[in-house]
């Protein structure tokens, strides 16, 4: 089964990818933008509840999926973009075994516990 939504999570970063190259910026503005969905850690400097909430929040497939929509339904690729990101950079998380974070603290994922034991 892990292999299985690691596969899932590989699809969904490729489409992310896919829906980039169809947009009107530079190749560069990926990479570029690729980890800002992480400045949503800097909830954690308010505690693990708040980071864990800010973290889920940015990193949430759903937000993602509406985003991008949002900048599809009205043409705005700008808005197209974030979505794109946000799902790509959620994939990728997730490929490496970074889930949705728990207020107990940020090793605490819905994937396992993240890091040394």
């Amino acid at each position: 089964m892990k292999t299985l939504l690691k596969i899932e999570e590989l699809a969904e970063l490729l489409l992310a990818v896919a829906v980039f190259i169809h947009l009107p910026f530079a190749w560069w503005v990926l990479p570029t933008t690729f980890l800002l969905p992480d400045l949503s850690m800097l909830g954690y400097l308010a505690g693990p509840r708040v980071g864990a909430a800010s973290y889920n929040l940015f990193h949430h497939k759903g937000l993602a999926v509406a985003v991008g929509l949002a900048g599809w339904l009205l043409g705005q690729p700008l808005l197209l973009l974030a979505g794109a990101v946000l799902l790509g950079h959620s994939a990728f998380d997730r490929l490496l075994g970074y889930g949705m974070k728990y207020g107990s603290g940020f090793q605490d994922t819905h994937l396992g516990r993240v890091g040394r034991g």
